[in-house]
């Protein structure tokens, strides 16, 4: 999951979302990590979250931003979620939609769900398995309208290749490798074995969407909830307001306990007027969930706030994405010059310090499964080597430097100081970066995740931020470096990276149904792609989070990129 640049007091037992412990207050530092802070039982309130930029989207079927995923589960079921709970139990898959986890067939090609009974949209028409079957089509297989988002399922559905989604085939049966028997089930079959599909089931991608009330990119204007809550309003690129859907029923719904009466969001707030309206109490939460920003660090690690904040890891990796098709990153040894001479540390300490993660020498972090330790690009200290940097850029035949160009996001003030960390140290090295930034809800969309624009403008060097999709190797790396994942906009393989050995070994370690052997090949995949040097790790990510006195049930999802939990998160106000 894109991060939006996307893991000890509380009550116990199921009334608060089950996996707390203790009981108490939001007075302990750290205390959302492993509770749940602030427990509530009560019905009311508003939660009101900021945001310094826009989201992808809000279409349940056209993201993927972590933060949209984690919010989208208030008005949009799929057929399997994370359970909302604390600490590692915030990890378990369970059936939303589904009335259990998929049955999978003896090869795992073909995965089959039952919908429970008596499901409803908000105008009170049922949801059926179709609804299903067109939302995975329409998220997946129609790239002209819905650009952003991951291809699992175009890429391991049969005949996935081939169909061109229900905007331009109006073909009753749609794609054939979804069925849909009766109203209650469907059946996906797929071209190989997946071992982690009921991870995939809780994309947001499998959350209904009546044919009928499509249209389009312009859905987002009027999405039809099948959750506890619908819009009462949406002004793009300003606000959302979610109230109760009155035609959801928790008898349906045993994941969600619905206790806010609304949500207010609002867009394109900077950042730090965010940070600053936590600690006044303003709002209930920064929906961008990766923390305060540089400026506010200081005050919150001391002092009356400390005991308001939790630094969860977050899942995920900051890294740099050379593109291999723009030049001179198409020779190996000029990305390994960028590999040897960057000092991380620096980066590390422009971003905010320990705080705000570790130096990252793979691309798997350390909570994923999968993850090998080791580090290709040795230097002392992380401060980068001088000499082998200059070494590499004479044998990729740029023995005095050249100028390339590195991306950051405006909004993200982090990321922008993380750039000009970088343009420092590889100034060191000769190499003269100039920094061009974009905003961050289009990121993807329009600029870095769309090759033609990066090719055209020579766009080289890509921050990027990254948090596994689940967390398994494979669902951590595919979307960033299979070749398969390479989109013509919205795309997350920043590098181009589309190496037959890397698509091959990842192609073959889903398939296999030992998950030892699994688990081995997600850290070999990891080093193949640290020895095609297009990606340089930066920082193992964390996220220093500020909780208000007002924010009840607040507890750190490690699903959802170490964000809090927006189907627990509640407001006293």
């Amino acid at each position: 999951m894109v991060l939006s640049l996307g893991a000890a007091a509380c009550g116990g037992g199921d009334d608060n979302g089950g996996g707390s412990k203790g009981s108490g207050n939001s007075g302990k530092k750290d205390a959302a990590l492993d509770s749940i802070v602030n427990a509530s039982s009560k019905k009311g309130g508003t939660v009101t979250l900021e945001e310094s930029d826009v989201p992808d989207s809000l279409d349940p079927g056209n993201t993927y931003y972590g933060f949209v995923l984690n919010f989208s589960r208030l008005y949009a079921r799929s057929l399997t979620t994370f359970k909302p709970a604390a600490g590692t139990a915030g990890l378990e898959v369970v059936p939303d939609l589904a009335e259990s986890l998929g049955e999978p067939s003896a090869d795992a090609k073909t995965w089959t769900y039952h919908l429970r009974e008596g499901l409803k949209y908000q105008d009170g028409t049922p949801i059926t398995s179709k609804d299903v079957k067109y939302a995975v089509e329409r998220s997946n297989f129609a790239p002209e309208v819905m650009s952003n988002g991951p291809t699992y399922f175009k890429s391991y559905l049969v005949g996935g290749d081939k169909y061109k989604g229900p905007y331009k085939d109006k073909s009753p049966e749609g794609l054939k490798s979804i069925e849909t028997p009766d109203d209650r089930t469907i059946v996906f079959k797929l071209n190989q074995p997946f071992a982690d599909f009921d991870y995939l089931t809780t994309f947001s991608q499998t959350a209904p969407v009546p044919q009928a009330k499509d249209d389009g990119a312009k859905y987002v204007q009027h999405i039809v909830s099948s959750g506890p809550y619908q819009f009462e309003s949406y002004q793009e690129g300003r606000s959302a307001t979610l109230v109760r859907n009155k035609n959801w029923d928790p008898k349906t719904d045993p994941v969600r306990k619905a206790l806010p009466d609304r949500y207010e969001v609002k867009f394109k707030v900077n950042p730090v007027t965010v940070d600053n309206d936590l600690l006044a109490d303003k709002v209930t939460g920064d929906i961008a969930g990766t923390g305060v920003q540089p400026q506010t660090q200081p005050k919150v690690l001391s002092g009356k706030y400390a005991k308001q904040t939790d630094n969860s890891y977050a899942g995920a990796t900051s890294y740099i994405a050379l593109n291999v098709n723009v030049k001179p990153f198409d020779n190996i040894h000029c990305r390994k010059a960028v590999q040897f001479g960057l000092d991380k540390q620096s980066v590390v300490d422009a971003i905010g310090g320990a705080p705000k993660g570790d130096v990252a020498t793979t691309l798997l972090p350390p909570s994923v499964n999968g993850y090998t330790k080791f580090d290709q690009y040795p230097s002392a200290g992380n401060k980068g080597d001088v000499d082998k940097a200059k070494a590499e850029l004479k044998a990729c035949g740029q023995p005095n430097g050249f100028s390339t160009t590195l991306t950051a996001r405006s909004d993200r003030p982090a990321e922008v100081a993380q750039a000009t960390a970088i343009q420092n140290s590889m100034k060191a090295i000769g190499i003269k970066v100039d920094i061009k930034q974009f905003p961050s809800g289009k990121y993807f969309s329009n600029f870095a995740g769309v090759p033609s624009y990066v090719h055209e403008h020579k766009l080289g060097m890509m921050s990027m931020a990254w948090g596994a999709d689940w967390p398994t190797g494979f669902g951590f790396l595919d979307q960033i470096i299979n070749g398969a994942a390479i989109k013509p906009s919205g795309g997350n393989n920043l590098m181009e990276l589309n190496d037959p050995k890397i698509n091959s070994a990842l192609k073959a370690a889903i398939a296999n149904t030992d998950s030892a052997a699994r688990t081995k090949a997600w850290g070999d995949i990891d080093k193949m792609v640290q020895e095609n040097a297009s990606v340089v790790p930066l920082v193992y990510r964390k996220n220093l989070l500020f909780r208000p006195d007002s924010a009840t049930n607040v507890t750190v999802s490690q699903a959802y990129l170490g964000m809090y939990d927006y189907l627990l998160l509640g407001s006293s106000k």
